[in-house]
């Protein structure tokens, strides 16, 4: 059931010149004490989502740097993967409980999973276990030959406020965990029973393929070669087909908008992963909600639109929509930014953090946000604004504000491009690969030595 992900061979020094230099040297310091380590890395799906596209490009660098690596991805059936997405949508705060039938399919899958990994205690020191799919595998782990094996539970999702029986269920499965990882305070559970634990924020790679410089002349042709009008103006939001995007409230807030600009394009760009079955329900939605306006672009890595296409997306589009209800993160706020484009973003879990003047650690909030959810967030929501323009773009909260910021940055391409020049400069300090190299090593140090 488990698969090996093949990641290749990087480098640490392809990224001299892109990264600060001191970043690079703190990389290299915290790597001496660990030489000859050897980690696992373990989720739920080789593609389509965020956690998959860190690994790939991280744990080719862990071997570089001499740390002993590998990444395996759980195997599971389709029940399965609808019995954890509905723990995912529980633990971000959703109305979904799992059945009967659906937490002993998930002990199962688990369990299976775990007999699969054999005698892992010949094999490697630490294991990170990504996000709630694969969490109860440490519980089918408790052999005496994996005593000196270090456990990870790395979340990468907003668990600020769980479901109260969907928490319940899985508390117990991570109390044998050394450690936990969040990318903010705020999301840390109540009650989480493992002592250990660290704030880390996810990074991207500028060079992989969805980030890495692409000529001009280049991404407009790719755009032009699937139907974009590029001498017309485009709002792109890149995302998964998950109602926590909120791709319904980026519709409504695309057609207020063309109100004053009627030739305005949307282009929604999405994936379909393995371990997310909503997806194709949430498409179907779109496309129903879409299909009378042919200035609505609907696209997904099933019709041809991979890495390179995004890429070119995020690069020729006028401004960037990230309309998050809730969000672990959203890094393709940063990848835009990176890519000199602003942004209009909810104000949602990480986005804010990425969109901040402050440094890493004095800009995490110290109080919870007041979450919003598919159910609370309507397309004809009347609320006084919120919006806040801020490093990279606007942050909004209503249809009505994401329409308006959507609008401002249009209006004022200057401004819009000196908010975009302000969010590179704060993705290349703060959310580039070598910062979370640097960070995952600094959690191994204090397990291991």
């Amino acid at each position: 059931m488990l698969q090996r992900v093949d990641v290749g061979e990087r480098s640490l020094s392809s990224y001299r010149g892109i990264a600060p230099d001191g970043l690079l040297a703190q990389v290299r310091e915290q790597a001496k004490q660990l030489q000859g380590a050897r980690v696992l890395h373990l989720n739920a799906t080789p593609y389509g989502g965020g956690v998959s596209e860190l690994l790939r490009s991280l744990v080719p660098l862990f071997n570089d740097i001499g740390v002993r690596a590998d990444w395996q991805v759980i195997g599971g059936d389709n029940e399965f993967f609808r019995a954890t997405k509905a723990l995912h949508n529980g633990l971000q705060g959703g109305k979904e409980q799992l059945s009967s039938a659906e937490e002993t399919i998930y002990r199962q899958t688990n369990e299976q999973n775990a007999r699969q990994l054999g005698n892992i205690g010949s094999a490697y020191d630490v294991v990170f276990v990504h996000d709630p799919q694969p969490a109860a595998l440490r519980s089918f782990c408790d052999r005496a030959d994996q005593e000196h094996i270090r456990w990870i539970w790395r979340s990468h999702i907003d668990t600020s406020i769980p479901n109260p029986a969907v928490w319940k269920f899985l508390r117990p499965y991570l109390a044998g965990y050394d450690a936990a990882v969040f990318t903010m305070p705020q999301f840390v559970p109540p009650h989480l029973p493992i002592e250990r634990i660290k704030i880390i924020a996810p990074a991207i790679d500028p060079l992989s393929p969805k980030n890495l410089r692409l000529a001009d002349s280049t991404a407009r042709q790719v755009l032009d070669w699937i139907g974009i009008q590029l001498n017309r103006p485009l709002i792109t939001q890149v995302a998964r087909f998950d109602l926590w995007k909120d791709p319904l409230g980026v519709i409504a807030a695309y057609r207020l908008a063309r109100r004053e600009v009627p030739d305005l394009q949307l282009a929604l760009v999405g994936s379909m992963a393995l371990d997310d079955p909503e997806g194709w329900e949430v498409y179907r939605q779109i496309q129903a909600e879409s299909a009378a306006d042919p200035q609505i672009h609907t696209f997904s890595n099933l019709t041809g639109v991979g890495n390179i296409e995004v890429n070119a997306f995020q690069r020729c589009s006028d401004v960037i929509v990230q309309k998050s209800l809730r969000e672990g993160f959203g890094l393709v706020v940063s990848e835009a930014l990176w890519k000199g484009t602003p942004v209009v973003a909810g104000r949602a879990g990480g986005i804010p953090l990425q969109m901040s003047n402050a440094s890493l650690e004095t800009a995490l909030p110290q109080t919870p946000q007041t979450p919003q959810t598919p159910q609370t967030q309507t397309q004809t929501q009347a609320a006084a604004s919120t919006s806040e323009v801020t490093v990279g773009g606007v942050l909004v909260e209503s249809v009505e504000d994401c329409a308006a910021g959507i609008l401002h940055l249009l209006q004022h391409p200057d401004e819009a491009e000196q908010l975009a020049k302000q969010g590179r400069e704060r993705v290349r300090q703060q959310f580039l690969l070598p910062r979370l190299l640097r960070d995952d090593l600094s959690l191994l140090n204090e397990l291991l030595n």
